[in-house]
């Protein structure tokens, strides 16, 4: 593609962990909320509860993803910080339906010991599978 910088693999690894950091932080403050307003309400919190947790961990990793890099902005908070955005084959926004096959693709990325991420490394338009397999390209802003 003319006229694009692809993201180094460090830029993409740096925004990963950004963002990491912020969904971790989010996911403890509201881990907080919720386990206070269910012992001031007089219950307990079980392992019971464990299971609906990670659904909901999953859930607000994929919403988080996929709403900011469908939207105008083409980047999640840690991209923004690293100067790095999602686009699409014609250069363009992804849409919500991209993104989310962008970020469940991410689980295939992972499965081969890590090298649909390491593929950045060596593809010459550094991308990883999920990448590929979403049509997307993660690029300088």
């Amino acid at each position: 593609m003319d006229g694009v910088v692809y993201a180094s693999f460090s830029q993409r690894l740096g925004a990963w962990i950004l963002d990491q950091v912020l969904l971790f932080v989010f996911s403890f403050c509201l881990g907080i909320v919720i386990g206070l307003v269910i012992v001031l309400g007089g219950g307990t919190v079980s392992d019971d509860l464990k299971p609906v947790l990670n659904i909901v961990g999953v859930i607000i990793s994929w919403l988080y993803y996929s709403l900011q890099e469908s939207s105008s902005s083409q980047a999640t908070l840690g991209k923004k910080m690293m100067g790095i955005k999602v686009i699409g084959p014609d250069n363009g926004r992804i849409s919500f339906g991209r993104a989310t096959g962008r970020y469940f693709g991410k689980i295939i990325s992972g499965l081969a010991l890590l090298i649909g991420y390491l593929s950045v490394l060596w593809h010459p338009q550094k991308r990883a599978w999920h990448d590929s397999m979403a049509n997307t390209f993660v690029v300088l802003k």
